[in-house]
């Protein structure tokens, strides 16, 4: 991820995953152990994903949660998360409408 933001020219603060959480999700340490990476509440730090079952286990931590539509993620064939099925903070059909959502 992190080559991948370089390369892109992304202005990220942090690349956090799996590897620096020392845990996968959707085990509850994957998400409480990477807003202690960034010295920030789980209620400070927002999730966002096309998938549900990633938003379900950060909103039972009581981070924030941002559903962003990838409907052609895995192909024209996908049939699972093609829409937002919680209660997430924010649904997006893609990035533009996330961060006019943040009022970016």
């Amino acid at each position: 991820l992190v080559n991948m933001a370089k390369r892109a020219g992304l202005p990220w603060d942090a690349v956090l995953g799996a590897e620096t959480a020392g845990a996968y999700k959707p085990q509850p340490r994957a998400y409480l152990r990477t807003a202690e990476m960034l010295g920030l509440a789980p209620e400070r730090c927002m999730m966002v994903a096309a998938h549900n079952g990633d938003l379900a286990a950060a909103s039972a931590v009581s981070m924030k949660t941002a559903f962003v539509r990838r409907p052609h993620e895995h192909g024209p064939a996908q049939t699972t998360d093609l829409a937002a099925d919680g209660d997430w903070d924010i649904v997006a059909d893609d990035f533009l409408g996330l961060a006019a959502a943040l009022g970016c």
